[in-house]
């Protein structure tokens, strides 16, 4: 478990990493691709998104980043039903925050799949995360805990 100075806690088990898994945190702040790109910065930014309540959207973002290296159609056509299911459609338990034109699109398309199904609203999320929630991320008392935590060693 990490400890954050501050309030949070991250999960984690440091053993999986090839390298410590905080030793780029400082790295994360130059851009939100910098977070997303690395296992740790999203276990950091989706514990900073569920204390906003916004965790749909690096989950959704993952999965989407997921099912572009999906194989066989079979499992392209399981994981767009469970994608749509999760965060697309109308009252998804996880549903993104999207225009309707996009959600229809996905919608009227969600018969027939292609690994570019979801990357129209995989841009407006990107977008929603980079624009809004990134800049929250970096100024939180997690993030600024883990950069502490960073410079004691």
């Amino acid at each position: 478990m990490w400890k954050v100075p501050g309030r949070v806690s991250l999960t984690g088990r440091l053993c999986c990493f090839p390298k410590d898994p905080l030793e780029d945190v400082e790295t994360w702040s130059e851009s939100v691709d910098k977070v997303l790109s690395c296992k740790a910065g999203q276990i950091a930014f989706r514990e900073f998104l569920k204390s906003e309540y916004s965790e749909e959207n690096i989950l959704f973002w993952i999965a989407c980043e997921e099912y572009k290296k999906i194989k066989t159609t079979p499992e392209m056509i399981s994981s767009a039903n469970r994608i749509y299911s999760e965060f697309v459609q109308t009252e998804a338990p996880r549903q993104i925050n999207i225009d309707c034109g996009t959600r229809e699109n996905i919608t009227k398309n969600i018969s027939q799949p292609s690994l570019t199904s979801f990357d129209s609203a995989q841009k407006l999320v990107y977008s929603l995360m980079a624009r809004d929630c990134y800049p929250r991320f970096l100024k939180s008392h997690m993030y600024q805990g883990l950069l502490r935590r960073n410079d004691l060693r």
